[in-house]
């Protein structure tokens, strides 16, 4: 019977402490009378002169005694850490239960419900007079919680059967006989149930494979890397795990897999990274030798077989990119496996490609997920494995290449041929392939342009990760990290590089401009728009060429010194992308909102000339909205990427970056609170608001954009959007008179309305060249 949310909740894990301490008195005793036997009764019968039938009968009994007072001793030591790593387990995740019903359910005002079977449900109760209408965050915010709540129990039942079945191999179920299997913790445990499942390969039954992955989902994150290393080499080598998961990718992916068998190797696959990450990190305490990474990229270029007589055998970088993808990596073991798929392609960029297997769409691929690719061609897994790891991802782009051999072996004093990755990959030749196994692919010109955008796009993941210092899927609320020198000038590369060379991201798709082909790397655009959010301060110093030390648009770390010329040509392009343009967008206004509060409100200054101050303070923010406007306008009228109804809902998911902003001004400041001394959730909300309205604001329609008159209502917009930042920073602010007030509010309009002007305008212009 499974354990239940219930059992978890209510059960009295004093009993297992005491347990716990019983079995600890009962080890301690045990060692104390196997070293007495071994020392005395043994060592003393082995040293005897014994005759007769005491050579015999009496010296064997003796030597039988010690062993099993030992194997006693040994079994009840087993005992005690299992029961003590299970009890320390469970207790921890019954208090993070108990928090989040406590805590967090009764902050959210849900309650928590046992449905059995270890599920439980959280629910609104009804309240009389409530109409029970809740907003989309607060239904997040209770399906989140209640996925939380369910992971927690889980991971319960999962600690409760591997201490039952570690105490049963233990014992043994042999009254008279001790010493059966010994354990130095349950981690040992867990590790060899999962290698006893994983040895039976695509044998596994679908409740096996659950099993397995949930052994290996709850131990990944061990911060000692003790379960992963165990696991890894327990599989038998890299050649074994590169084996055993291509066995299992195929069968998951096969034609006649059934739906909860793709699941679960969907699942294997992520479970299998993150172990992978863990047990190849030099810093943990348990980790896989070095010579796994350079096995690893030895066998990259090598055939992998799984079964006898196999004719299709994949490359091994093909199948460990399937692994790749999950997990944040250590660079001592990703970035030379990384350079090395790099240097692979740039020699021949069909080298992986070129014999994959064709049939029904992506029925053989080491990349269950469906997720940009196949998994044939391994550049875009590596990239993928890079958006994941931060600090890899970061050495990666700003670091000089170390050239390779074929055979993944360092070439001392090689040139791999280009000064830096970010110049291979933005140059316009570099060839990017179709990573896809679907029938009459290159029939299909759809397919075809999408495919091609996979690699890009795995790119710009990438460098969202080496700008930002997070995974570029990473947790939405999570804060904001301040920027190296080595981030911060990245970007500056990145801005030169698409600012001078826009077309390299131009999309143009049956737009009316038919000389203006897309650019290769379009694709990458929602991640551009992500990288400028996080550096709203340095595009907002870049428009009216503010001092990079600027205090009153302040970075966050270091500077990035952005060209103004090229910022504004690489804003116009980035923002024709939906999600681009609302990323930008929102960040842009929580940004000005933030500066415009800091400048009214900040005691040190006077009242005198505070409306020149306000106009200031709205003019980058204005003239980046008017090149938003701008570029939103030609990717409807022009370029036919997208419609205006993707704009809007675009900006809803979006939102992330009002409070990552804010939390910027706060942290800048030391515990001062946005706008006034508001509550950051209010500020966020109120921001929020506006930035939506803002955004259904922005629109225009054929006939202007014919006129020449691109941005339509997206001017109306930013003179709306300044004003309201004012009033958000006199919302709590009883000082500044109605008079006052409103001169400030006039000093944002009337300069928000100029500046989105010129931002429409520089759009427009750089359009031309």
């Amino acid at each position: 019977m499974a354990l239940t949310f219930t059992d978890l909740a209510e059960v009295d894990l004093g009993r297992l402490a005491s347990a716990v301490a019983d079995w600890k008195s009962a080890a301690d005793g045990l060692k104390k009378a196997a070293d007495n036997a071994r020392t005395g009764m043994r060592s003393k019968s082995d040293s005897a002169r014994w005759a007769g039938v005491n050579a015999t009968v009496t010296r064997e009994f003796v030597t039988k005694t010690a062993k099993e007072v030992a194997d006693l001793h040994a079994e009840a030591h087993s005992v005690h850490q299992v029961l003590d790593d299970g009890h320390r387990e469970l207790e921890s995740l019954q208090k993070q239960l108990r928090t989040a019903v406590d805590v967090e359910a009764a902050q959210l005002g849900v309650r928590v419900e046992d449905i059995g079977g270890g599920k439980a449900r959280c629910f609104f109760p009804h309240v009389r007079g409530d109409t029970d209408e809740r907003t989309q965050e607060q239904l997040d915010s209770r399906q989140a919680l209640e996925s939380k709540i369910n992971r927690i129990v889980a991971h319960a039942e999962e600690i409760d059967t591997s201490v039952a079945r570690a105490l049963g191999k233990i014992h043994g179920n042999d009254r008279h006989n001790a010493g059966h299997t010994n354990y130095e913790s349950l981690n040992d445990a867990e590790a060899e149930r999962a290698v006893e499942l994983a040895r039976k390969g695509d044998k596994m039954s679908d409740a096996e494979l659950r099993e397995l992955n949930e052994l290996l989902r709850f131990n990944a994150g061990e911060k000692d890397g003790e379960f992963s290393t165990e696991f890894y080499k327990g599989l038998g080598g890299p050649e074994k795990a590169l084996e055993f998961y291509a066995s299992m990718s195929i069968d998951g992916t096969g034609a006649d897999a059934s739906r909860t068998r793709l699941d679960e190797v969907r699942d294997l696959q992520r479970v299998m990274g993150y172990n992978l990450a863990n047990a190849t990190d030099p810093d943990h305490r348990h980790h896989l030798p070095d010579s796994w990474g350079q096995d690893f990229r030895r066998l990259g270029t090598r055939r992998i077989g799984w079964e006898q007589g196999q004719w299709n055998k994949p490359y091994g970088y093909q199948v460990l990119g399937g692994l790749l993808r999950y997990g944040d990596y250590d660079p001592r073991f990703l970035n030379p496996i990384a350079e090395h798929i790099t240097q692979l392609h740039k020699k021949d960029p069909h080298f992986f490609v070129s014999d994959k297997p064709a049939g029904s769409p992506d029925s053989y691929g080491f990349n269950p997920s469906g997720k940009l690719g196949s998994g044939n061609d391994p550049l875009n897994s590596v990239l993928e494995a890079l958006g994941h790891s931060p600090e890899a991802s970061e050495k990666f782009f700003t670091s000089a290449p170390t050239a390779y051999n074929e055979d993944g072996t360092v070439k001392p004093g090689g040139n791999p041929g280009f000064s830096s990755y970010l110049d291979l990959f933005t140059d316009k030749d570099f060839e990017w392939t179709v990573d896809t196994n679907a029938t009459n692919i290159l029939a299909d010109e759809d397919k075809t342009k999408a495919a091609l955008g996979f690699g890009p796009t795995a790119l710009g993941h990438a460098l969202e990760s080496a700008t930002t210092g997070r995974p570029y899927d990473g947790d939405p609320t999570g804060d904001a990290i301040r920027h190296t020198e080595a981030r911060a000038q990245l970007v500056g590369e990145i801005v030169d590089k698409l600012g001078e060379h826009p077309e390299l991201i131009r999309h143009n798709e049956n737009g009316e401009l038919e000389d203006a082909e897309s650019g290769p790397l379009y694709a990458m655009r929602g991640s551009l728009g992500d990288i400028t959010a996080e550096y709203m301060g340095d595009f907002q110093q870049a428009m009216y060429r503010e001092d990079p030390n600027s205090s009153l648009f302040p970075t966050f770390g270091a500077a990035a010194g952005l060209n103004p010329d090229h910022a504004a040509r690489f804003l116009g392009e980035v923002g024709q992308d939906p999600g681009a343009y609302a990323s930008i967008t929102s960040a842009q206004q929580a940004y000005t909102s933030d500066v415009v509060g800091h400048v009214i409100n900040d005691p040190t200054h006077s009242t005198a000339s505070l409306d020149g101050r306000v106009g200031d303070a709205v003019a980058p923010g204005s003239a980046i909205a008017g090149v938003m406007s701008d570029a939103r306008a030609h990717a409807v009228y022009e370029y036919h990427t997208a419609s205006d109804k993707e704009f809007n809902e675009a900006a809803a998911d979006k939102q992330k970056w009002v409070n990552r902003i804010l939390g910027m001004g706060i942290e800048k400041v030391g515990e001062r609170v946005p706008i006034a001394g508001a509550p950051l959730e209010w500020a966020s909300e109120d921001i929020q608001e506006s930035i939506m309205k803002s955004i259904e604001q922005d629109t225009s329609n054929e006939a202007e954009a014919q006129a020449g008159v691109k941005y339509g209502e997206g001017r109306t917009a930013a003179v709306d959007s300044a004003e309201a930042a004012v009033n958000h920073a006199l919302a709590n602010n009883h000082t500044v008179d109605s008079d006052t007030a409103e001169d400030l509010r006039r000093a944002a309009r009337t300069r928000a309305g100029l500046s989105h002007s010129d931002g429409a305008q520089w759009k427009s212009e750089s359009s031309a060249h």
